[in-house]
């Protein structure tokens, strides 16, 4: 099933629409969707000038709309004019710290922005898929140390991980207007600490490790002993693509984890690898305490993507790890073109399902 992976949305009649297509992930999976051979069609905010969207030059590559998802009546009229098979819906406020100075904001975005999203699918009658990406964050983490599986109950004690908790009230509410009165299959996608070339996202461990590179200035760490589950950005995107193709199927799931199957390595582990692979004298500053916005430990259990998807990661954490490093080792020390790095990256590790 794996080795076909794109078949299936490739015979669909409408094009399929990715929202939020100008972000990091976005942008990858346009990218791996176009490998794959199926058209695709964006609806995004503008992007923003340091994005992986600006650096590989994608404005006017594929037919795009740049609005905001908080406006129903443009994504209803959008969705009504380019008739998709199937849609990602990836728009959104991703960043939790910026949530807690934008807390309206984000819940606008995140919630309204994915009723909205659903309200304008359940009006077209060639969307048959609608796929919510939300996040690992939704699950209620008592740092007890064991993996979230999909059924676990979901809390957000921040903005934003209560703003897709929102997200996933409402993907809930439109699978059970599904159920009464028809309608797309709706799924929803939970990922979390995806890493890859071209995420200068703010607050986040990698993209502060390249910024301090690029400027030749100290980085500060917090929480060295906490660990994520560091997964490669083609890992759940592929996931994504052969669960929304087996909702077309007829899997009836509601929600799929993808993330890591061995134990999470800490910062401390990225930070060493980032030393060896960059070869560079930047100063690291460990400071042992930890946000209260964080969570020590955050591992998803996937077993249910392994069993009824047949997925599973393709790289394991630390590989992950190096292939980010060693993208950005391409571009900035090699001075070699970023798109041709990132769709070199994709074909290679395509190879391993195909």
């Amino acid at each position: 099933m794996v080795g076909k992976i794109g078949n299936t949305l490739k015979r669909q009649a409408g094009p399929v629409l990715v929202t939020g297509h100008t972000g990091f992930k976005g942008t990858w999976l346009t990218l791996l969707l176009e490998e794959l051979g199926v058209e695709v069609v964006g609806y995004s905010l503008p992007f923003k000038e340091d994005s992986l969207f600006k650096m590989i030059k994608r404005e006017g590559r594929i037919n795009e709309k740049f609005a905001d998802i908080t406006n129903l009546t443009e994504i209803t009229d959008f969705v009504h004019k380019i008739q998709p098979s199937a849609i990602f819906h990836l728009a959104a406020q991703p960043l939790v710290l910026e949530s807690y100075k934008k807390p309206l904001e984000t819940f606008v975005t995140n919630v309204m922005g994915t009723a909205n999203l659903l309200q304008a699918a359940f009006h077209v009658n060639s969307v048959k898929v609608v796929a919510g990406i939300t996040t690992d964050k939704v699950y209620q983490n008592k740092n007890l140390g064991r993996r979230f599986v999909e059924t676990d109950p979901l809390e957000g004690k921040d903005p934003y991980s209560a703003s897709k908790v929102g997200s996933e009230a409402a993907i809930s509410a439109w699978q059970q207007i599904r159920k009464i009165s028809g309608g797309p299959h709706v799924i929803s996608l939970r990922a979390g600490n995806v890493i890859g070339g071209g995420d200068m996202a703010v607050d986040r461990l990698i993209p502060d490790l390249v910024r301090a590179v690029q400027i030749g200035s100290k980085v500060t760490i917090r929480s060295p002993k906490s660990t994520r589950p560091w997964q490669h950005v083609l890992d759940p995107l592929i996931g994504y693509v052969t669960a929304v193709e087996k909702s077309f199927s007829g899997i009836e799931q509601a929600s799929f984890n993808f993330g890591p199957s061995e134990k999470s390595l800490e910062v401390n582990d990225v930070i060493n690898l980032f030393k060896k692979s960059i070869g560079c004298e930047t100063e690291v500053e460990i400071v042992e305490e930890m946000s209260e916005a964080e969570s020590r430990i955050l591992d998803l259990d996937s077993s249910l993507a392994q069993s009824l998807l047949e997925w599973s990661p393709l790289c394991d954490q630390k590989e992950a790890i190096q292939l980010t490093f060693k993208w950005w080792n391409s571009v900035l020390a090699e001075g070699k073109d970023p798109e041709e790095v990132t769709k070199k990256e994709i074909i290679e590790l395509l190879t391993r399902v195909r």
